[in-house]
């Protein structure tokens, strides 16, 4: 059905096409269009010609329905280049062979811009569906306003991105009603992953439709009317088309971000506006912010998910919704986690990763065995989970169905459902429960603030005194003559000015870092476990025991520690220029970071890697490799920071797996997130996407659908795909650095960040080949950017206390 759809279009065109060239309403070299002339459509559907908006004082060449009596314009060529009105301007065929406009200056106004004419045979047509064709020979179409179109999505045009070329075809709003210039909203698809489409405000998404939504089409006053999706190897496109009859289908954006479904009653004579989105505030794209939820059938208000707060309760109290909602209490991930069931009709989250079918248990012990799993959906037998932040909620959301979110297992399950009797005894039986677990908590509570007394009485000196020498231990291996200094917490408030808000650093998941000064040292950056942490103990020594393993010139060193009490403190030289991201990602500062030294970035973070792999006496496998955990010393020498996550391995272990998928989204590899395995191969899919970065100078997350690609590897396979691999190297440094070399690396990043791990190569192969220029490099496959476990938009997502990432030291 699809595919005859398809013939009838081209079939269509092409009819159109012979009509019009064999008529007279073309426009040829020594041909023009000016003042009132028109060029009507073979059909007579369309016309063309100038004219100027109501309440405007500007011309411009348009497109318009030639038999409706409302002049509705769908095309302008010249909306960026205005006119004043009354001036006398030409619209022709150029010397060049392109389509033109000229004023009587022979000042060019707007041309198509075909650079490969290779003659001036050419001629302009304008086709009975509103298409403008600039032709070359019988058939050769070279130029097509639909490849360029203004607000209205037409039938038969497409909308999507084509790989080749690297365009995208997006229809953009006007600023006003009165004034055709490109306005802040935009419409269109994503290029990869499902198919969906999105309106952007300003670049930033503004309202998605709901992964729900069919693609099909429907039924109008009984004229049916379908759209197509059609994905291959030159891209992803979406069109529409009806069944022609008494009505006339169009799709507009308006200036103020709705996009309209309009048809023209003939009988009526005006248009009739049959589907529109957004319809409330609810579906204004993440209204409520992360974990909170929209009433689509209110007055728009906003609420956190069962298990969840407002993060900044004034201001959700005075409708700010944006910033969302945070855990009351983080998540165990240790068996105790459990998932409320959302039956009140929920619009699904963004950002949705399909598992494929599977049973409706299985697809809920998936998401359980992955820590940073935040919730699943069972939809037309297909497992859907969700990673981070859930974004873009609505409940009472037409056509909405059960959401399923990950709480601990301890808060109270109040939720949407029916509750029948058998629900009702088991949380009777709860309550039973609880109360005993009560009593029993009050008994340990009370000895163990008895106990807390005793111990005060004696000092923490005695657990913080083994602690220590547990942690010193470490040093006494092939270091005899080092030691980590100790220091009490009044030296700490001391060299920080009692952790004063000016000498503070940054602050992660897991605490603040402090700048600080100790006579020893000088200058350090200080890393104060947060004491609400629930999780952080572990990784406070974690950290500490492997720095205390690993000394290397591109590893940040650790110099002392202070276990005070509740207290936990690293202490880390400080470095003056702070991490790469700071200098990478600002446009200020990147100029400072040449092509010499980002080559010396990149070779000396592969030389940390490959010691953690390889050459140190254990075997350790970061799992957080990113820009920001690269510090950068007053000489620019780049130094791995934040081991709180990484683990060791034996020696002839490759890989390992778990329940607690930790890091940050965008760098980490496809089947560390969905599967929990992680190896060294998953470390350098990391070192690939940030050689990625390094070398363009752009955030992979912030590669949204507004871009040619949907991210950073997407963006840099394409380059490759094309032959245009320099295109990639950031514009400051593009002059001056080595084309060969550069060419070796984006290579070699593509190396890294291959789908299937055992592709990749080994930080010892990289290591190789970026210091070897004569050795021959294999061809990369594609990488992950498409894969269908990944998700569909790579994006650094924060996730409230599910993603661990220490703060790195400044």
């Amino acid at each position: 059905m699809e595919l005859d759809c398809v013939v009838a279009i081209l079939i269509v065109f092409c009819c159109s096409f012979v009509t019009l060239v064999a008529s007279e309403e073309s426009i040829k070299m020594g041909k023009s269009i000016t003042g009132n002339q028109k060029m009507i459509s073979g059909g007579g559907s369309f016309a063309l010609g100038f004219f100027t908006p109501r309440n405007s004082t500007f011309t411009y060449l348009g497109i318009w329905y030639n038999t409706i009596p409302e002049q509705t314009v769908i095309w302008i060529a010249n909306r960026e280049s205005r006119i004043p009105q009354n001036s006398t301007v030409v619209f022709t065929i150029g010397d060049d062979g392109n389509l033109v406009i000229f004023d009587v200056k022979d000042q060019l106004i707007w041309s198509s811009n075909v650079s490969s004419i290779t003659s001036n045979s050419t001629v302009g047509a304008l086709l009975d569906n509103g298409n403008l064709v600039l032709i070359h020979g019988e058939s050769d179409i070279l130029w097509q306003s639909f490849d360029h179109p203004t607000d209205t999505f037409m039938p038969d045009m497409k909308l999507g991105y084509n790989r080749k070329t690297g365009q995208r075809t997006l229809i953009n709003s006007w600023t006003s009603n009165e004034d055709p210039r490109p306005g802040n909203f935009s419409f269109g698809i994503n290029p990869e992953g499902r198919t969906r489409f999105y309106i952007l405000k300003q670049n930033s998404i503004y309202f998605r439709f709901d992964d729900s939504t069919e693609y099909s089409g429907g039924n109008i006053g009984g004229i049916a009317w379908y759209i197509s999706v059609v994905s291959g190897n030159d891209g992803v496109f979406v069109t529409y088309g009806y069944t022609k009859g008494l009505v006339t289908l169009r799709i507009v954006l308006h200036p103020n971000g709705y996009i309209q479904l309009l048809v023209w009653r003939q009988n009526a004579n005006k248009w009739i506006v049959k589907l529109q989105a957004p319809e409330s505030l609810c579906e204004r794209y993440a209204e409520c912010g992360p974990f909170g939820s929209c009433d689509v059938g209110s007055s728009g208000l906003c609420r956190c998910l069962t298990g969840f707060e407002p993060r900044f309760s004034t201001d959700w109290e005075n409708g700010k919704w944006n910033d969302g909602c945070v855990r009351k209490v983080a998540l165990s991930c240790d068996g105790g986690d459990i998932f409320l069931k959302h039956e009140e009709g929920m619009k699904f989250p963004d950002h949705s990763i399909s598992l494929g079918h599977m049973s409706i248990k299985d697809c809920e012990t998936r998401c359980i065995r992955n820590c940073s799993c935040s919730a699943y959906a069972y939809s037309n037998s297909t497992c859907l989970i969700w990673f981070g932040d859930l974004l873009d909620l609505s409940h009472n959301f037409s056509g909405g169905r059960v959401l399923n979110v990950r709480v601990r297992g301890s808060e109270p399950v109040t939720h949407g459902g029916s509750r029948n009797l058998a629900h009702r005894h088991k949380v009777f039986v709860a309550s039973i429960v609880s109360a005993i677990s009560i009593i029993l908590v009050l008994i340990s509570i009370f000895f163990f603030i008895f106990e807390r007394k005793h111990l005060r009485r004696q000092g923490w000196k005695n657990g913080t005194k083994a602690f220590i020498r547990s942690v010193s231990g470490l040093y006494s291996v092939e270091k005899s003559d080092m030691k980590l200094l100790q220091y009490n917490l009044q030296k700490i408030r001391e060299a920080t000015n009692n952790f004063h808000g000016e000498h503070k650093l940054g602050e992660g998941g897991f605490g603040p870092v402090f700048k600080g000064f100790l006579t020893e040292f000088g200058d350090v950056a200080i890393k104060r476990l947060s004491k609400r942490s629930s999780q952080g103990l572990e990784e406070f020594m974690n950290e500490l025991k492997l720095i205390a393993k690993l000394q290397h010139k591109n590893l940040v060193s650790l110099l002392g520690c202070c276990v005070e009490g509740e207290e936990k403190i690293l202490i880390y030289e400080y470095m003056s220029n702070c991490s790469l991201d700071k200098f990478l990602f600002d446009p200020s500062l990147k100029v400072t970071l040449d092509w010499v030294t980002r080559l010396g970035i990149i070779e000396g973070i592969a030389q940390g890697m490959l010691y953690l792999h390889k050459y140190s006496r254990l075997k350790v496998i970061h799992r957080d490799l990113k820009a920001s955990n690269i510090l950068l010393d007053q000489e620019m020498i780049p130094k791995i920071s934040d081991f709180g996550m990484a683990r060791i391995f034996g020696t002839d272990q490759t890989q390992a797996n778990t329940n607690r998928v930790v890091g940050t989204y965008g760098y980490m590899s496809p089947e560390y997130v969905v599967y929990g395995q992680f190896s060294e191969k998953s470390d350098v899919f990391s070192f690939g996407v940030l050689l990625l970065e390094i070398l363009s100078g752009e955030r992979n997350s912030d590669f949204l659908m507004t871009e040619i690609s949907a991210s950073l590897l997407g963006w840099a396979w394409n380059k490759w795909k094309e032959g245009k691999i320099l295109e990639l190297i950031d514009p400051s440094i593009r002059e001056t650095c080595d084309n060969n070399k550069a060419t070796r690396c984006i290579i070699v990043a593509l190396l890294c960040v291959q789908e299937i791990p055992v592709d990749r190569p080994t930080m010892s192969d990289v290591s190789f080949m970026l210091s070897n220029e004569t050795t021959p490099i294999p061809e990369p496959k594609e990488p992950a950017f498409r894969s269908s476990w990944q998700s569909q938009q790579l994006s650094d997502v924060s996730i409230n206390e599910m993603t661990i990432t220490l703060p790195a030291p400044r």
